[in-house]
């Protein structure tokens, strides 16, 4: 059976070499607090675009500087940081990958000085600050700079933009009612708390015809919290919005145990994808090229997101290409050392 994983995936006319993606993954390396990007950035995606990874996707990049996880986040609220994110973007693009980025709001999860914002005056847990309720007009500035964000990015040269519904961030919090208790237009019904993420994809459409993806937490791992079947429906309105791809997460929203293993979110993927007739992403621990080529072999999901296996090994997808008998391109620069071993 030919192997898929090495087969080119196409969206809105941007098309990946393969089905491996670098998923976006904090680094909290702006050092100087201003959001921008540092030769580290420089390094650590580069070298993954040398490894042959299909995208390389941006960690969670704040649309505004009271949304960032830390001060020492990557951030798009200013046009000074387009300059940097460019430069970044070429040299990524140089070795044949493409390039997405991931724009994000901390909302209640943020560790800063001053206010913190979130759907609901409710603190993440007994150790975190108090975040205010957001005001209508903290929710139509926060919208705004969603969609100026997504401007920056398309200045950039960014080839995807993903917008980060998960992992208990200020999307996420608005999705969920465990964090989302407000009475208004924006809270109770799943309608309702779906309105603001509604916004978003709206307000960034107007700036973006490009590929969009959103990543999501498909599981709250509550009784009373959200589960894949309630994210079945939104999936179906972000496909009526023009959202592309759901890339499939879980978590985070509130404290929660999570019983992790290789593959655990990869259920969930599958469902939303079958479902709502959706495009997806499969992740969560997968390392073995095996494990990859499985998910995408059987329809499981579109695209596989790896995280902290490409921390270990840049090159993971020359790992793979050996492993499943494929042989794929090697950087001229690494022909020699590659093509003895594949």
């Amino acid at each position: 059976m030919p192997v898929k994983l090495f087969t080119p995936y196409t969206v809105k006319g941007v098309t990946l070499k393969n089905r491996i993606v670098m998923s976006p993954m904090c680094m909290y390396s702006s050092h100087n607090e201003d959001g921008k990007i540092q030769n580290w950035h420089r390094t650590h995606y580069v070298s993954r675009a040398v490894g042959q990874v299909g995208l390389v996707i941006l960690e969670a990049t704040a649309v505004t500087p009271q949304g960032r996880i830390s001060p020492q986040d990557l951030g798009i609220w200013s046009d000074d940081h387009i300059e940097g994110l460019k430069e970044l973007v070429d040299m990524i693009k140089e070795h044949g990958a493409k390039t997405g980025i991931q724009l994000a709001h901390a909302g209640r999860k943020a560790v800063l000085e001053g206010e913190i914002l979130a759907p609901s005056a409710i603190a993440f847990d007994e150790k975190s600050k108090a975040p205010k309720e957001m005001s209508k007009t903290d929710i139509h500035e926060t919208i705004e700079a969603f969609k100026q964000g997504a401007l920056r990015a398309k200045k950039a040269g960014f080839d995807i933009i993903e917008l980060h519904g998960a992992h208990g961030y200020l999307i996420n919090e608005f999705l969920s009612s465990l964090s989302n208790k407000r009475t208004d237009e924006y809270g109770g019904s799943a309608e309702n708390r779906y309105r603001f993420l509604r916004e978003i994809i709206e307000a960034v459409r107007t700036v973006w015809d490009g590929p969009l993806f959103v990543r999501i937490s498909a599981n709250d791992y509550h009784e009373d919290g959200m589960t894949p079947n309630d994210y079945v429906p939104m999936a179906k309105w972000m496909k009526e919005q023009g959202v592309d791809l759901i890339d499939v997460s879980s978590g985070a929203v509130v404290p929660a145990h999570i019983h992790a293993y290789p593959g655990y979110q990869v259920k969930f993927a599958e469902q939303i994808k079958r479902e709502a007739e959706m495009d997806t992403s499969g992740l969560g621990l997968i390392t073995s090229p095996v494990q990859a080529e499985e998910i995408i072999q059987n329809n499981r999901a579109d695209l596989v997101f790896l995280g902290r296996e490409l921390l270990r090994d840049p090159y993971w997808p020359r790992t793979a290409a050996k492993a499943l008998g494929v042989e794929i391109e090697a950087p001229k620069q690494y022909e020699r050392g590659w093509k003895s071993l594949l």
